[in-house]
């Protein structure tokens, strides 16, 4: 083994894996280019994974990476954890498709990236076509092909069958419409630490939340090191709709608190995961590098989620730590060991093993009674943390936009919908009319009849997500007041129905149309199209009118949210504040595993320290 390597006093931030920041997007004049050639090219609808890791191609993050993997490099990144060049890089990055659409395609041939609604996000030029080894890829991966590991199952039975790869043109980024300031690019946070004059950087790639142990490890690792810390929140998710990451970044920047502006700061990282242990940690190291971290922390059991329902460790317990060490010279970046903080009842020196240790604390936080489950949380975590992640349950209601195609619906139901879950804690569940159409009503063509039915069918799937206290948004085109007004009343059996008038003249929807449908229809190539050929019955008496043309779709949101509040649909209390006052600010005092440390005392916020009754702090 090399050891650990050391960058010594760096005069400038550490330089991107490669040497080269990638940056895949095209200029206005070419982006114009591309999206008028895009009409007549084959089309590919990306899955949210898919999306995220353009995304991160596009703007660096996997930097050498200039585009989705080829055949050579997938083998030799499976086999051996290294590029066909010999450089190193352990997760394969590759562009799936069905064998349909494999077998509709061919080499030389530009294919235009779309994401779930159509916008054109990327042409890719086919440059090869290939077929992967899932069975061989998992076992490479993740040391299984059990379905019992979720990311194994989830490459073996979703996956698409062949592998597209070639020169990658990015037209535009995604749109992301919530935590907009966390969200930064390599080269943003580049100059953000510039700008600042750091030069040490250390990166922490926080599995779920932090906690008081995660916060004063990084923070005393940051001040040994004379460091920044850079908090990289991995957030990609398998779908629009999974909440995890939205409760998750408020709890984390509850955690943020607790440093001060000058050590840390918060960057989110449209990442999926991979689960595969020492290889995650890898590939998480090399990321870090590419947004100027000189230092990485790695954890014991790193992205392991084990096998199966048993638990247990499926990599090795210090697997990605020595992997991660013995590559850091190569990567060029210094190895931070996650130190366990302890707190032993009766014998403070007593250090307790990881894995061993958590799981008895674990056992014995399920046993525990509701209130002591409140005393234990005082010193495993935060009251501002627990309050984000534990939020109870609250009134469901339905929002549903109406209007007619162009006007904004979705814009304005996506930003709104980034804006709940940036504050609530109730599900919120985004029916977007495209996106149901094409997953739930794709039998149906455009009849009146059956547009009837795929409007009845988002009021359904709106009033079970409204019964269960949750908040469904709805955004289809709904012409017919009969057909809204039996949405209406399927919602209101069991919660609240607002109306969203999305009032945009039909003047400024067809300049819009981004789809190409109006001219369609205007030459009768789209029989009974709403505005068109087709009545829109305007809504008599909705609860909101909004007109996209005359302000923007954030302005519309603060309109919507403010009637929202002002009619006590936002801001009621919950049970979950109350129980969260209950517990007892004490302060606690933490030691580390290494040997000949002092005693690090934390202070939950009243000023005063002393040691406390001995518990360790776990993950």
């Amino acid at each position: 083994m090399s050891g650990a390597h050391r960058l010594g006093a760096a005069r400038e931030l550490n330089q991107p894996y490669g040497g080269t920041l990638v940056n895949l997007l095209v200029d206005p004049g070419r982006a114009a280019e591309l999206k008028a050639a895009s009409r007549d090219l084959a089309s590919l609808d990306l899955s949210p994974r898919q999306l995220a890791d353009l995304e991160m191609l596009a703007t660096g993050v996997l930097s050498p990476l200039t585009s989705f993997m080829g055949q050579a490099d997938y083998e030799a990144v499976c086999a051996g954890m290294r590029l066909a060049d010999g450089r190193l890089w352990p997760v394969p990055v590759t562009l799936d498709v069905s064998l349909k659409f494999a077998e509709s395609i061919a080499p030389g041939r530009p294919i235009a990236l779309r994401d779930a609604e159509g916008t054109l996000m990327a042409v890719l030029t086919v440059a090869e076509i290939w077929q992967p080894d899932r069975g061989a890829e998992a076992q490479c991966l993740y040391g299984t092909r059990s379905f019992t590991h979720a990311a194994a199952n989830q490459l073996l039975n979703a996956g698409g069958e062949a592998c597209v790869t070639g020169k990658l043109e990015v037209v535009e980024l995604p749109l992301h419409h919530d935590f907009g300031p966390l969200r930064r690019t390599p080269a943003e946070v580049r100059a953000q630490l510039a700008r600042r004059g750091a030069t040490r950087v250390v990166g922490y790639h926080p599995r779920h939340l932090m906690h008081r142990a995660h916060v004063e490890f990084t923070k005393r690792t940051a001040y040994l090191h004379d460091a920044v810390l850079l908090i990289q929140a991995a957030i990609g998710r398998r779908g629009l709709n999974d909440a995890d990451h939205f409760s998750r970044v408020r709890a984390l920047r509850a955690a943020l608190d607790h440093y001060s502006a000058q050590v840390a700061q918060l960057n989110l990282l449209e990442l999926s995961p991979r689960h595969s242990g020492a290889r995650s940690a890898l590939w998480h190291a090399i990321l870090h590098k590419n947004f100027g971290c000189s230092h990485f922390i790695v954890e014991h059991d790193y992205d392991d989620q084990g096998e199966g329902a048993t638990g247990d460790p499926l990599y090795g317990r210090y697997h990605a730590l020595d992997s991660v060490t013995w590559h850091a010279q190569e990567i060029g970046i210094e190895v931070v060991p996650f130190r366990n903080l302890v707190l032993e009842e009766d014998q403070p020196e007593k250090l307790l093993s990881p894995r061993g240790a958590s799981r008895r604390m674990k056992g014995r936080i399920r046993e525990t009674s509701h209130e002591q489950h409140a005393e234990v949380a005082h010193w495993f975590s935060y009251p501002t943390v627990l309050e984000e992640w534990r939020k109870t349950l609250r009134h469901g209601f339905t929002l549903f936009f109406t209007g007619l195609s162009g006007a904004g619906k979705s814009t304005l139901a996506q930003v709104l919908y980034a804006r709940l879950k940036e504050q609530e804690a109730r599900p919120v569940t985004l029916l977007d009319g495209d996106i149901v159409r094409k997953n739930i009503s794709s039998e149906l063509g455009f009849s009146r009849e059956h547009r009837d039915m795929n409007v009845l069918r988002q009021g359904y799937m709106a009033s079970l997500i409204t019964r269960h206290g949750g908040i469904a948004i709805c955004a289809p085109i709904a012409p017919y007041a009969n057909t809204r007004a039996q949405v209406r009343a399927m919602v209101e059996e069991d919660g609240d129905f607002i109306e969203i008038y999305v009032a945009t003249p039909l003047t400024t929807c067809e300049t819009r149309d981004r789809k190409g449908l109006y001219a369609r229809a205007r030459a009768g190539l789209i029989k009974q199209f709403t505005g068109v050929s087709d009545p829109y019955e305007t809504p008599v008496n909705p609860e909101i009118v909004v007109d996209t043309s005359l302000q923007s779709a954030g302005e519309a949101a603060d309109k919507i949210l403010a009637y929202l509040t002002a009619q006590g649909y936002l801001g009621r209390g919950s049970t979950m504040e109350a129980e969260t006052h209950k517990i007892k600010h004490e302060p606690i005092t933490l030691w580390t595993s290494d040997a000949g440390s002092l005693p690090q005392t934390l202070s939950s916020g009243d000023g005063a320290s002393s040691p406390g009754a001995g518990k360790r702090l776990y993950k």
